[in-house]
């Protein structure tokens, strides 16, 4: 739940026109950090967020600021990212015409999943717009902003079949990985079921993947 503090701190985010996915990203590297602790004391305001957060923006400020000559514009974009802008631009409009046309096939149902696919038009759209006019482009801050859609689409993936639906999924991929279990440790059995849950779910729904890791 947020406080009235926090939402005071959402406010001056937007009157300052911190980008959505930008503060997105930014509270998506607070929690990550805040999950590879040891000792971790429970999250109770945004302001946990802030620091980082702010620390985002500066950086996405940064990269905005300036005019750069054609040839070190190249040599920058070819430094920070392993893929030509023309090249990432090109799959992110197809990412984002697929989702488009999910959420088009999906607007007459009310559930967390069609929420989740029209926050992920907007967003994704966003990030697109930026990665096309930023000066400096960077892979990695791309890779964070659209880990953290796919974050938002596979949460809303988990809760659209019945608690029955999802048993009886599970039941079938633990029957799948039964023949290999006693091979490994109980972490990456748990990471890799619920990899195969998210895999079948995206299939069943026709959710895409939007990691570059799939580009």
């Amino acid at each position: 739940m947020l406080s009235p503090i926090d939402w005071a701190l959402i406010e001056s985010w937007k009157e300052r026109g911190v980008p959505l996915h930008v503060a997105l990203r930014g509270i998506e590297h607070a929690f990550d950090s805040y999950e590879a602790k040891k000792h971790k004391r429970t999250v109770k305001t945004l302001l946990y967020c802030q620091e980082e957060v702010e620390a985002q923006y500066a950086e996405w400020l940064e990269s905005r600021v300036g005019k750069q000559d054609e040839s070190e514009s190249n040599l920058d974009e070819e430094l920070k990212s392993p893929f030509p802008r023309d090249v990432v631009l090109k799959y992110l409009d197809e990412s984002l015409t697929e989702l488009t046309q999910l959420y088009d096939q999906r607007r007459s149902n009310d559930d967390d999943l069609t929420e989740a696919v029209a926050r992920a038009v907007i967003l994704l759209a966003e990030i697109k717009n930026d990665y096309a006019t930023v000066a400096a482009p960077s892979a990695r801050k791309l890779e964070d902003s659209l880990t953290g859609l796919e974050r938002l689409l596979s949460d809303a993936l988990r809760s659209t079949l019945s608690p029955d639906e999802m048993a009886n999924l599970e039941s079938e991929i633990a029957a799948q990985l039964k023949p290999y279990r006693r091979h490994m440790e109980k972490e990456v059995y748990e990471r890799t079921l619920d990899n195969l849950l998210l895999k079948r779910l995206r299939e069943k729904f026709g959710v895409p993947r939007l990691s570059l890791f799939h580009l």
